[in-house]
């Protein structure tokens, strides 16, 4: 690999963290070994080719250009702490992989899905992700840092929304969108 590659797998990478708040590479090798995929498995879970989910890996390609399957990352993300956690078993872990796999990226504003048991706070997590997918896929969190700016004078609450979906932390998010549900 010649530096000018080198560079520019490297400027991926750290596109990379700031949009996902990790290299790809690294998030999907986790989900491969939390949840005992192959990468063939876990492009096919995703919705991705195998060629495209080894260029995110390498850093050869920066961005996941669909939102679905974004959020069949995090939902992959969400299923491997739970078997982590051991709330689930292999089985339940597959028969989920398979449903994510098949409806992942419909809107879950309002849905219930998800483990029993975990109801309301996974489908705000997921609403919360849905959001923020949306507003990541549009522009990064400079951008919309830069945008909430602009915002801020003359409507401080959408400043605060971008800011906070756009731009902070899931959990963070997760807070401001269960403050301002009636």
């Amino acid at each position: 690999m010649d530096a000018t590659q080198q560079d520019s797998t490297a400027k991926a990478r750290e596109l990379q963290s700031s949009w996902y708040g990790e290299p790809l590479g690294t998030l999907f090798r986790r989900l491969i070994s939390d949840l005992g995929l192959n990468q063939a498995r876990l492009a096919t879970v995703l919705g991705l080719s195998a060629p495209m989910l080894s260029q995110l890996m390498s850093g050869q390609r920066a961005k996941i250009g669909n939102p679905a399957v974004v959020q069949r990352v995090q939902a992959l993300q969400e299923l491997a702490s739970e078997v982590a956690g051991g709330h689930l078993s292999a089985a339940e872990a597959t028969k989920r992989m398979e449903e994510i796999r098949r409806t992942a990226g419909q809107s879950v504003l309002g849905s219930t899905a998800g483990a029993a048991g975990t109801g309301q706070q996974t489908t705000v997590k997921r609403a919360v992700r849905e959001i923020q997918s949306l507003l990541r896929a549009i522009s990064d969190a400079q951008g919309i840092i830069e945008a909430s700016q602009l915002l801020a004078d003359d409507h401080p609450e959408l400043a605060e929304f971008l800011k906070v979906y756009g731009a902070g932390k899931t959990s963070d998010a997760v807070k401001h969108y269960e403050a301002h549900q009636g």
